[in-house]
Parts: structure tokens; C-alpha cells; sequence
């Protein structure tokens, strides 16, 4: 039974790893759930196999970031030495950034319907000056 349980446990490190090194976030998941997934898995890791390290847990969740977020991803490496910045810490700035990008991300589409609310009242009014041009030119 010993053999069991063991094979058992080195199943479910396999399955871990798989899922932490397959790890990204959806565009449209936010950091807090984005992090939660990613904790479940390195503490499951952890609590598995005690030679799990931890030190590239801030280098994996930059490269699991979607797209979106590689400015900032280029400027924490460039700015930060990663053998002291904690984890907790990098959630923490990029939850920051988050509502930063939401806001800006709100501004512009606000300006976006404006301008389109105005595209549109500029062609109706186009439209209806076409049409009493022509009739105009059918009643002489």
C-alpha cells in the first residue's frame, strides 16, 4: 500500500507541474483571480514535494500574464531584482496597474461613444439635406 500512495502522490505532483508550467491568464480574468489559481497550484506543489522551490514563482506569474501587460512586465524586469521581490509584493503592484488600466480603459471608450454619437448625428444630417436638395431640384 506504501507503493500505492507513493505512485498516487507522484501522479498528482505530475498533474501540478503540468498545471503550473501550462499556467497563463486570460485576458479577461483579473489578477486576484488570476492569482488564485496560481496559489492553489504551488501550494498543492508545496505541500506535495518539499523540493519545490519557490523561487521562480515571480518570473512564472510575469510570463503567465496576458499580452496586455507586457509593458509592465518589461518595466518590473527592469526595475526589480527578482531574488528579493516577493510574490505577494508583485500581485500588489500589478493590482495597481489593474485599476489604472480599467480606468484608462473606461475614458476611452466614453470618448470613443462620443465620437461616434457624433459621426452619427453629422450623417443623418447630411442625409437629410441630400434629400430636400433633390427635391427641391424635382419641383422646379
Amino acid at each position: 500500500t506504501h507503493q500505492g500512495n507513493s505512485q498516487v502522490k507522484d501522479n498528482k505532483i505530475d498533474l501540478l507541474v503540468q498545471q503550473y508550467e501550462q499556467f497563463t491568464i486570460l485576458e479577461e480574468e483579473s489578477i486576484d483571480i488570476g492569482f488564485a489559481i496560481f496559489n492553489i497550484i504551488i501550494t498543492s506543489l508545496k505541500a506535495l514535494d518539499d523540493g519545490f522551490s519557490s523561487k521562480n514563482y515571480v518570473r512564472k506569474f510575469l510570463r503567465a500574464l496576458h499580452p496586455k501587460w507586457r509593458a509592465k512586465v518589461t518595466a518590473i524586469e527592469e526595475s526589480k531584482d527578482f531574488s528579493s521581490l516577493a510574490l505577494d509584493e508583485l500581485i500588489g503592484n500589478l493590482k495597481v496597474h489593474e485599476v489604472v488600466m480599467e480606468k484608462d480603459s473606461e475614458i476611452y471608450k466614453g470618448k470613443k461613444k462620443r465620437v461616434k454619437s457624433i459621426a452619427l448625428i453629422a450623417k443623418k444630417e447630411s442625409c437629410d439635406d441630400e434629400i430636400s436638395t433633390s427635391r427641391s431640384d424635382d419641383e422646379e
